[in-house]
């Protein structure tokens, strides 16, 4: 196998499996934030505010991965 394919190969492996957990991460708070809206409606601004703080950091993760990928492209 020739190594800029190996060079792709492990680019899109990284960037697919580093999205998987951020994209299942996404879905659960996704979940849990409309079950807490829904639940105590006058708690909206706590829970939005709280949720999108964990959307940021969990977004952080897939950043990385992307990141990591572009980096393997170019540099490696």
């Amino acid at each position: 196998m020739e190594p800029e394919a190996v060079k792709l190969l492990a680019a899109g492996l990284a960037m697919g499996l580093g999205a998987i957990g951020p994209g299942v991460g996404l879905g659960i708070l996704g979940m849990g934030a409309v079950n807490a809206v829904s639940r105590n409606p006058e708690a909206k601004g706590t829970i939005f505010t709280n949720f999108l703080f964990a959307l940021a950091l969990t977004e952080a993760v897939a950043i990385y991965a992307l990141v990591v990928a572009i980096i393997l492209i170019f540099v490696a």
